[in-house]
């Protein structure tokens, strides 16, 4: 039995929240410089550099790309042979959104009450999301949200006859739907499969996989490049001005499902996919 003390929990979600929002992963990145390099819409190349330029000015600045700064949604996978002490693992996350939200300046926007709407002024609680798996790590990863992508998302509790094509019409549906709200080049994460609550994370969980990594699935992989080519050719283009790069891409996750369903969950995220991880 291996012991983690919740104050490193705290320190490690800080640093987490912190870099996740200054520093873009380098697989999105690079997504987006191939994008500028291959786009050959002169309005939609520009907006990809400056794009590109304004990645440089966060991390070269240490500020965040982004205004919205995002819900912090947090990912932990907890090794079973783990012992938490000191406390609970929920308020040490908690805290370290805390105070990474604080001292890194980053716009706290979540409120209380969603209908009463009065502000925590620390951007807590996290949306948090355990696994329990083999081993005596603990993996963290920090995914901050922002909104003017997660209002975009659709579910759809799809019949089993309506099939794969039933799934793509929805999926495209999902994102013609968003056009240039979500600030394009999005990346879409789509999740199929399990139930109504279990698709919608899966949707999340697939904005977290790196871009350059497909399903390992060769038929989801398929899929994948299949939907964003077509996803490309709506020319919504980046923020909206048209062009070929609506997409970075689509990653899906699947899960197993009942005989009399077909759930498929689209989580659009902007142009500005923030995660990072840390395991301990």
């Amino acid at each position: 039995m291996r012991e983690i003390n919740v104050k490193c929990i705290t320190q490690a979600v800080k640093k987490l929240c912190i870099e996740s929002n200054y520093y873009l992963s380098q697989d999105v990145k690079d997504r987006i410089k191939t994008s500028e390099e291959q786009e050959k819409w002169p309005i939609a190349k520009d907006i990809l550099n400056k794009i590109l330029q304004n990645i440089d000015i966060s991390k070269n600045g240490e500020m965040p790309m982004c205004q919205d700064t995002g819900m912090a949604c947090v990912f932990v996978e907890i090794g079973q042979e783990v012992h938490i002490t000191g406390g609970s693992i929920e308020d040490a996350i908690n805290e370290g959104v805390r105070e990474g939200y604080t001292e890194g300046y980053l716009r706290k926007s979540i409120v209380k009450d969603p209908i009463r709407r009065i502000n925590t002024e620390d951007n807590t609680p996290a949306i948090i999301n355990y696994d329990i798996v083999m081993g005596d790590k603990l993996k963290i990863t920090v995914s901050p949200k922002g909104f003017g992508s997660e209002n975009m998302s659709q579910i759809k509790m799809l019949k089993p006859a309506d099939g794969i094509e039933g799934v793509k019409k929805f999926i495209l549906k999902a994102v013609k739907d968003a056009g240039p709200n979500p600030c394009p080049p999005i990346v879409v994460g789509v999740g199929i499969g399990g139930n109504f609550d279990k698709v919608a994370n899966l949707a999340k969980r697939a904005l977290i996989r790196p871009l350059n990594k497909r399903n390992d699935d060769k038929f989801y992989a398929d899929l994948e490049k299949e939907l964003l080519q077509k996803i490309n050719l709506t020319g919504i283009g980046p923020q909206g001005f048209g062009g070929m790069t609506t997409a970075l891409a689509v990653n899906i996750e699947t899960y197993p499902t009942h005989i009399a369903g077909l759930p498929v969950a689209v989580n659009i995220n902007c142009h500005v996919t923030r995660h990072k991880e840390i395991e301990l």
